[in-house]
């Protein structure tokens, strides 16, 4: 166990400032990140904020972010 201070509760996640894709519009198809007081990013699905979030660090999320702009992860979608 680490002693990172973790959101734990739903009102304690909801509180976050989320934010999501403009490419998602109003399809309800969307992936919501929100920072964390602890530095790490939190992930989760806007359909269902009560299953909670995933959090990453910023490394972790720098290294995805760059593989999704090279388009490591097209073939999920695809594309």
């Amino acid at each position: 166990m680490n002693d990172i201070e973790q959101p734990r509760s739903y009102d304690e996640l909801n509180a976050l400032v989320w934010r999501k894709s403009t490419f998602s519009g109003d399809q309800g198809a969307c992936v919501e990140v929100a920072p964390l007081p602890d530095g790490r990013i939190a992930v989760r699905n806007s359909n269902h904020p009560d299953a909670g979030a995933v959090h990453f660090t910023v490394v972790e999320m720098d290294a995805w972010i760059k593989g999704a702009k090279a388009g490591e992860f097209d073939y999920l979608v695809g594309e």
